[in-house]
Order: structure tokens, then sequence, then C-alpha cells
């Protein structure tokens, strides 16, 4: 009987070590392996690149070929003066990208020597070998490095996805949802979320009106647009009334000047993080 016991207990214990070992182990960690990005000429005379790695839209690897840094010097050198103060601001991209902290920039020493196709075919071809993607703002080898499903990051079209919806001038039908920060105020949403104010509209609140955009402001709040309302086909505007001149006593010309409608909506904004 005592021996049945003992085994028991052993078994037990045997188990209860096995248990314990396995809870030691680290769980299995997933590689996210990240595509290297193959940087062309014309992303790095562009320059907004710099932007997108600093914000954290690129980031990661990015691979510059000795072939890309040859044709800058190239053009750097030339007699054309747009070109080469373009190129020279290409080769200033490299060592602005190199001093971005979380962003690895490597120099790659390919074969200068290129083919017919020039850098453009030697991107592709580089972008094939090690699975990575092209960063470039040139629409050919966008198109043609498309057709060879390699990934590609056009900073023009991620400067036209993020441009404005409306521009000054347009009109658009807008709900108006509740007062705006002046009396005479109404403020609406487009359905990205960015408030519009609309002028002289506060009897129009709680209807579909349309309107014509002013202005943009941009805000750590946010983007904030101005607005103005449009009564049949004609933009309505603010009446002023106008005074003879000598009527003005000097101290009413003299009176605190009304706060700008940008500043109102600050206010707005503030007070709505106020009661949030």
């Amino acid at each position: 009987m005592k021996e049945m016991t003992f085994i028991l207990v052993l078994i037990i214990a045997l188990e209860l070590q096995y248990i314990l070992w396995r809870n030691r182990r680290p769980l299995p960690t997933r590689k996210t392996a990240t595509k290297p990005v193959f940087v062309d000429t014309s992303a790095l005379m562009d320059g907004r690149i710099v932007t997108a790695a600093q914000t954290g839209f690129i980031s990661g690897h990015l691979i510059v070929p000795r072939s890309v840094v040859a044709e800058l010097q190239l053009l750097a050198d030339g007699g054309d003066a747009d070109k080469r103060s373009r190129a020279r601001r290409g080769l200033d991209v490299i060592n602005e990208l190199q001093n971005i902290a979380f962003t690895k920039v490597e120099i790659l020493h390919d074969d200068e020597i290129l083919g017919s196709g020039g850098v453009d075919s030697r991107l592709i071809e580089l972008a094939k070998k090690h699975d990575g993607m092209i960063c470039t703002i040139d629409f050919n080898l966008s198109k043609v490095a498309k057709v060879e499903g390699i990934a590609v990051l056009n900073i023009n079209e991620l400067a036209q996805s993020l441009r404005m919806a409306f521009l000054p001038g347009e009109k658009l039908s807008l709900e108006l949802v509740q007062k705006g920060q002046e009396a005479k105020q109404a403020v609406g949403y487009l359905a990205d979320g960015t408030m519009v104010v609309v002028e002289q509209a506060a009897d129009s609140i709680g209807k579909t009106v349309e309107i014509e955009i002013i202005r943009s402001l941009q805000t750590a709040a946010g983007r904030m647009m101005f607005a103005r309302k449009v009564k049949n086909g004609v933009t309505s505007r603010p009446t002023r009334t106008t005074k003879p001149k000598g009527t003005t006593p000097r101290t009413e010309r003299k009176a605190k000047r009304p706060a700008s409608a940008e500043e109102s909506i600050l206010r707005l904004v503030n007070d709505q993080d106020d009661v949030v």
C-alpha cells in the first residue's frame, strides 16, 4: 500500500514538473518581416519622402542603390540648373533619411554599369530579387512595377489621397446640426468628421442647405472649414451697414476688436473638449 501511494505521489510530482516546464517555455513569436523599400531617384529629388519617413508612413529598411546615387551625382554636375539643384537636394535627402532614428537606410553597392533600361530597370530587378517595394513618383516606373507585380509607394498618390475633400469655392449640401460660437453661425460635419462652420445660418439648424466653402483651418484639434450659405445659386454674404463719415464717435472706433471666426471656433472646440 505504501508503495502504491509513493508511486502515485511520484507521478503527480512529475506531471506538475512537466506543466511548470511547459509554461516556462517562451511562446512562439511571429516574425513580421518588413519588405525592403528601394528608393528611386525621383523620390529623393522630390524630398517629401523625408516627411513621410519622419511621420512613420514610410519606415523600416530603405535601400538606395549605388546606381541611384550615381545618377544623382551625374545630374548634380549637369548643365541644367533646375535638375542640378534638385539633384543636390536629393543627395541631402539621403543624409536626412540616415539621421531618422527608427529608419534604417542602406546604400546598396550594385553594379553601376546599367543596361539599356537604366536605373528604372535596375530598381525593378532588385525589387524582384529581394522581394521588396519601390518608392517613386515616376508615373511610368510606377506603372511598369505594378505590371511586374511589385508593390509601389508613390508619394504623389499619398499626397492626393490626403488632399482636402473640398477646396475653397466648391459647393456642397450639408446638414447643420448645432449652433456655432457666434450668434448667427451654424455647425455641420462632413462624412470624415471635419467640422464646417457656416456663417449667417443659425436659422437653418436641423436642415440640409447648400453651402460654399470659404477657407480651411488646420489646428491641433483637427481640420475645420468655414463656409457660407448659397441661396438660389447666389452666395449669401453678411450685410454691412454704412454710416456717414464723421458720425462715429472716436471712442466707438477704439472699441475692442471682435473675435475672428477662427478664434471663435477655436473657443468652441476648447469648450467641447472641456465638456468631454
